[in-house]
């Protein structure tokens, strides 16, 4: 069985005139040693972008595909899922180029936070980014004692 990525972090990241963005070298670490890093760009679920090093858009996709054509929510939500999906290979100076869709989607211009977590990157725009979040000290109480606040379960 092959592990399981675990990326982490915050990065700012600027964008240049042609639409690319350079990794920052902690991330880049995080994501191993190989000859060259691939990734798959695609629409988030908020207004943001997601880049899955290809591995995890590779089983990302296999769940997804699974899903049910006869059923019209699953259609649907496969038409959306990969609506804009791009493989994007990381070049010599350690950049990505951003479609200009993408980026018009996620009204990115040339400041991005890059969000790390799990094995996925989120890619948002510096100004959304602290929007969404600034509801963070108010309900991040209440938020985590409704995802993860079930009973410990006892051994009997």
């Amino acid at each position: 069985m092959l592990s399981r990525m675990q990326l982490l972090g915050e990065y700012e990241c600027k964008i240049d005139a042609k639409g690319r963005m350079r990794l920052p070298s902690d991330l880049i670490n995080q994501l191993g040693e190989r000859e060259s890093h691939v990734f798959v760009m695609n629409r988030g679920f908020e207004k943001h972008l997601m880049l899955y090093p290809e591995e995890v858009w590779d089983r990302t996709s296999e769940v997804v595909n699974e899903l049910n054509d006869f059923n019209k929510k699953n259609r649907a939500f496969k038409r959306y899922f990969f609506r804009g999906a791009k493989k994007v290979t990381m070049d010599s100076a350690d950049r990505i180029l951003l479609t200009k869709n993408l980026l018009e989607y996620a009204e990115v211009d040339k400041e991005v936070i890059l969000s790390a977590y799990d094995d996925k990157i989120e890619i948002w725009a510096k100004e959304e980014y602290e929007r969404v979040l600034d509801v963070e000290p108010e309900d991040f109480s209440d938020l985590a004692e409704e995802v993860l606040g079930k009973d410990k379960p006892t051994l009997e």
